[in-house]
């Protein structure tokens, strides 16, 4: 007999075992609409994807205990709101934006939950708590009400959001595969659930967002507290947006900006300047001669200069090339709206992470520091120059990788990818990793060689790399 039929048929025994319990008592009317939005075939879909996947995980995380049981239970927690949504859903007519942020409420505070354990001071299932908190976001597929709301289609949501996740999963992989197999099992219970298992729930039963009740009750926003007249709707934001947008006549001028509102205050412009007396004046002054002493010269060679920083950019600059300048301990920057015909070029960022969506001519990382980056496919090749401790997973092609004067890199391949033609030059610990398997996900790790002898050998030199023993 089928798992899942077995699973629902033990499901459906436990509910009349603890009504005959209770006796018969009176239901209401929204007991009686909920219980019929949960014989609703897709719901009984979600129950099997909880009772199958979700139960997986939990299991899995059983083993290793900690903050790793932590987050898995409330990726639980969020698992079973989510599935009261859809079944209100069918009893609820489609809210305006405001409605749908009271309406998605609960799913928008388990979400928070999960970020709060990845944030704060780095543990020791840093990559758990990642993992677990950004695959979360594939969840808001709920949120989907059409083609002009800003979101992808549902099924493209959850396996983007997934590949964000992957990232993080990813390095349990790597990092537990010859140390702790529990880990292993937990890394790989939790891609089921959001791929194939999510995903395929969502395209076979909700390929084209909720279907919302067309008779059903209505969801009102939060009441305005007052009896004045209601003020404006601030302009849109995210809808699981943490940062308060500023307004801008709170915010100081700077520049030229600053320069004309003195001018225009109506105050003496010179009223706070200083009187330049005649010993303040250069020719008259004693302490400043024309002789640089040695010791001058060494107190100004010994003060290192501090590198200048600019601000943080991520924009796309002619339509043809996207900047990514001085982004730190950015870990959800995105560019999905790209072609093949632009660049992507990486500079000064630091303990961040770039997702690029889609395919593009070339990739450039330059002067990053912790710094990983996931991209699909590129047309031209993948450059990596003057960088410390970066990743680079490709997910899909990439005809060329170079790695120039970088200490630290780590290079991911998918099986499309396996052909890739990988150049370095004064670089070290390059590691690429590519699939060990199709079945288990696990990684095979290889060094490039940094060391070579050099023999002049029938008239040429000749090349070979070093070979340590029990390589």
């Amino acid at each position: 007999m089928d798992g899942s039929l077995m699973t629902r048929l033990e499901s459906a025994v436990t509910r009349l075992e603890a009504l005959s319990a209770g006796g018969f008592r009176h239901v209401g009317a929204a007991e009686v609409s909920r219980d019929a939005g949960a014989a609703d075939p897709s719901i009984v879909a979600f129950d099997d994807l909880i009772s199958q996947h979700v139960n997986g995980v939990t299991i899995a995380a059983e083993k290793i205990g900690g903050q790793v049981l932590d987050v898995s239970k409330i990726i639980e927690e969020a698992f079973i709101v989510q599935r009261d949504l859809l079944v209100k859903i069918k009893q609820t007519q489609k809210p305006d934006m405001a409605g749908l942020g009271k309406f998605l409420k609960p799913l928008n505070e388990v979400i928070t939950k999960a970020s709060a354990l990845a944030e704060g001071r780095r543990s020791d299932f840093f990559h758990h708590l990642k993992t677990a908190a950004d695959s979360l976001s594939a969840l808001v597929w709920i949120a989907f009400t059409g083609k002009n709301c800003g979101m992808n289609m549902p099924i493209s949501h959850v396996e983007e959001s997934w590949q964000t996740a992957e990232f993080y999963c990813n390095k349990i992989l790597v990092e537990y595969r010859n140390k702790d197999a529990s880990h292993v099992e937990w890394a790989k219970a939790l891609k089921e659930l959001y791929v194939p298992g999510l995903r395929d729930y969502v395209k076979t039963h909700y390929p084209l967002g909720p279907t919302w009740s067309a008779t059903g009750s209505t969801v009102s926003p939060a009441p305005v507290k007052g009896h004045g007249p209601a003020a404006p709707p601030p302009p849109p934001a995210s809808l699981f947006s943490s940062e308060t947008a500023q307004p801008s006549s709170s915010r100081p001028k700077e520049g030229m900006a600053a320069v004309f509102q003195e001018l225009n205050s109506g105050k003496p412009v010179t009223s706070g300047l200083r009187k330049v007396t005649a010993d303040m004046k250069a020719k008259n002054r004693t302490d400043r001669v024309g002789v640089v002493s040695i010791s001058e010269k060494e107190s100004r060679a010994s003060s290192p200069s501090l590198p200048k920083t600019g601000p943080p950019k991520l924009e796309l600059q002619m339509g043809r090339k996207w900047v990514v300048d001085n982004q730190i301990g950015q870990n959800n920057l995105v560019i999905d709206e790209c072609d093949a015909k632009q660049t992507v070029y990486v500079y000064g960022c630091k303990n961040s992470v770039l997702q690029i969506q889609g395919k593009v001519n070339n990739i450039t990382l330059d002067k990053c520091t912790k710094m990983g980056i996931v991209f699909k496919d590129v047309v031209a090749a993948c450059e990596i120059v003057n960088c410390n401790s970066v990743e680079v997973q490709c997910q899909g092609s990439a005809p060329t990788i170079s790695v120039d004067n970088t200490a630290g890199c780590q290079l991911y391949l998918s099986k499309d990818s396996l052909e890739t033609s990988i150049t370095t030059a004064k670089s070290s610990e390059i590691n690429v990793l590519v699939p060990a398997s199709e079945t288990d996900g696990d990684w095979g790790e290889h060094a490039l060689p940094q060391q070579y002898i050099h023999v002049y050998k029938d008239g040429q030199i000749v090349t070979t790399p070093v070979s340590h023993s029990g390589a």
